[in-house]
This record gives C-alpha cells, structure tokens and sequence, in this order.
C-alpha cells in the first residue's frame, strides 16, 4: 500500500489496531488503579481527624513552595483563599458545599447551607453568587456558588472571563446575553429588593469543575445521547481562564451513589480521556453520602485544591515596590528639609522683631504686613 504523506501512515489500519491496543491497555491499568484508590480510602478511614485538622490549620500561603529562589514573602497571599465552583445545571455545586461544610460541622441541620434544587429540569438553581466561608466563622478559605453554565458557549466564556479577571461578589446577579429580557427584568427586581452584595472582590485562586457522574455514564453508553453534554464539559474545561499557570481545575463528579462502583470508575476513566486529567488523581468521586469514606475523599480534595491555589499565587511586582519606597523615602526627606526651612525662617523672623524691639525702630505693633515684610526679608 502507497502513502502519500505521513497523516496517511498515522491512519493505517495497524497504526489505528495499534493506538487502540495501547488505549485499551491504558484503560485497564486506570480501572485497576481508581478501584485500589477506592480500598485505600476505606483502609484510611482511621486518619480521618488527622486529615480534617490540617485543613483546618490551613492559612492563605501556608503551603507554598518555596522554589526557584522564591520565598513566602514574595508571594501576594490573599486575606481568604476562594475556591470556585463551576458545572452545569443538576451537577450537584449547591449539594457539594453543604457536604464539605457539613465534614467540619457536627449539626446537620446547620451544616445544610446552600439552597438545593430538588429537581434539577426545572429552570431553577443559583442566580446570585453566594460565599461560604468554610469552616464557618473562619477565614482561611471560601467556596463560591455560581450559577449553572449554558449550552451557549459563549455565555460560560464571558461569565467565566468575568470571575476569574475581575472576581467574585457575594450576593451579585448573575445575568446572562441569552437571557430573555422578561427573565432579566424580574431577577433585577429581585436583586433590588434583596439590596445588598458585596463591594469588595475576591480573587479566584482555583476551579472546582463539579459534574453529574449519571450524566456523564448516559452519554458513554448511549450512541444516540446528545453530544451536547460532552462537548460543553469539554469546551468549558479547557477555557484559559480556568488554569492558573500549568494547573487545570479540579474535577468532582456527583451522584455515584446510584452508580455501581464499576461504573464510577468507567466515569472517571471517561472524565480523565475527555478533559485531559489524571483520572486517579484530579478527578475526586463525592457521592450523595456522608459516610467517612466520603468525608475523606472531600478533605483530600480539599487538599488538593488548596495546594494549588497556594501554588499558582502570584508574586509581588518588586520593581513597583522599589519605586514605591523610594518615592516614600523621597516625601520623607522633603518634609524633612521643609519642615527646616521653615523653621530656619521662623528663627530669623523672631529674630529681627526682637532687634527692632530693642532699638526702638517704631512704636507700633507689627501687624499683617510688618510680620510679612520681615518674613521675606
């Protein structure tokens, strides 16, 4: 057989056999490792107060790497590292963070603090970005709800642009281009009767990607499923915005809890290929349970996330820095030489009111313009 160019070679039926081998045998090697990591967790379970307490002694740069000559101190470490929450509609963002609170929080009830959607096709869910502090009355760091990504990519670019350039408000509106002028009318009204977000911003420092595990099964299993599901995970992951630096975000898939343990890791096979993730490693399996297995998967995610948020902080800008405290010094000296002259002339001027006293120039007070003329010399 004759080939033209080398695309041609690459499209051979042993170069394909080969690729599918090689595939096939990369798949099986990541099965037999998401279901150890799965019988590790569970072996875990004894380290799990040990694992809660370092998230809880975490402060903003606290695991930072010092590197490349790079200290501590060269790093801009935010007040409160926020953790942003992103993915589609029903993919469990709003469950995910009562879980997480729920981990360092031993009343149920008060660890429910996010407003779920029971059911997930009808049009619903968070509109207005809303703040956890986590754990609560701490701020070490905070999770954002967000509002669900749109079909139209070119929403979930904008909305996504806007979060990671600018930050995050608690309590802001979020609107979208696609939204009908009907929607947006009532959702301001809303916003306006509610009245209060948040004036200061935070700065996004890592991407929790949550997405529903049934979903994604659906469209593995069904040739005939719409491929609209897939190509939105896969076009909105791979937005810019969402890396910081090399580090892509962290991804949680929900509702395993209805899935085989099998299935759940064919899911996180599937996420890995798709996305472009170690599946054993970024991809964190957190079912609707609150067993401790599932408490240690979150704080490792947790982990994880804050990890790389302390990570990818970016450094000080020294050269403005220098330019600041020479400037600072610079004011300084003035005042300074000021603050002399002043005084230099204030001596003089006292001096020669005392002379003209003394050598009984006139007799009459100095007024305004006697202290003026003696002032200027």
């Amino acid at each position: 057989m004759k080939y033209d160019n080398l695309d041609d070679l690459d499209r051979s039926p042993c170069s394909i056999s080969f690729d599918d081998s090689i595939r096939r045998r990369r798949r099986g090697r990541g099965y037999h490792e998401i279901m150890r990591s799965y019988l590790s967790v569970e072996l875990r379970k004894g380290t799990l107060g040990e694992a809660k307490r370092k998230i809880l002694s975490y402060t903003p740069g606290a695991w930072i790497e010092e590197v490349g000559g790079l200290r501590r101190s060269d790093y801009k470490l935010p007040k409160t590292t926020t953790l942003l929450l992103i993915g589609p509609r029903g993919s469990g963002k709003s469950s995910l963070v009562n879980r997480i609170s729920g981990v360092f929080e031993a009343n149920k009830v008060s660890s429910v603090r996010a407003q779920v959607s029971y059911n997930s096709f009808v049009e619903n869910g968070t509109y207005f970005l809303q703040e956890y502090m986590i754990p609560r009355g701490s701020a070490s760091f905070c999770l954002y709800d967000t509002r669900s990504l749109s079909d139209n990519s070119s929403d979930n670019y904008e909305m996504l642009k806007s979060w990671i350039t600018k930050g995050v408000r608690h309590g802001e509106l979020v609107i979208r281009d696609s939204d009908s002028p009907s929607f947006i009318k009532s959702m301001k009204c809303k916003a306006s009767q509610c009245g209060y977000w948040s004036r200061e911003a935070r700065m996004v420092n890592f991407v929790i990607f949550v997405v529903n595990g049934v979903s994604v099964l659906k469209t593995m299993g069904d040739s005939n499923a719409d491929e609209q599901y897939t190509y939105m995970l896969a076009n909105t992951f791979s937005c810019p915005y969402l890396s910081f630096k090399d580090a892509k975000p962290v991804v949680v898939f929900t509702h395993g809890d209805i899935l085989s343990r099998s299935e759940r890791a064919r899911v996180r096979i599937h996420l890995g290929e798709l996305l472009g993730i170690p599946p054993d490693k970024q991809v964190f399996d957190i079912p609707d349970k609150f067993d401790a297995p599932t408490k240690l998967t979150i704080l490792d995610m947790l982990q994880y996330s804050l990890e790389h948020a302390d990570r990818n902080l970016p450094c000080k800008n020294r050269t403005l820095e220098k330019v600041v405290a020479v400037f600072q010094v610079v004011f300084l000296v003035g005042i300074f030489l000021l603050t002399l002259y002043f005084a230099h002339r204030l001596q003089k001027l006292m001096g020669k009111a005392m002379h003209r006293k003394h050598a009984h120039e006139s007799e009459t007070p100095l007024d305004w313009h006697s202290i003026r003329h003696l002032w200027l010399g």
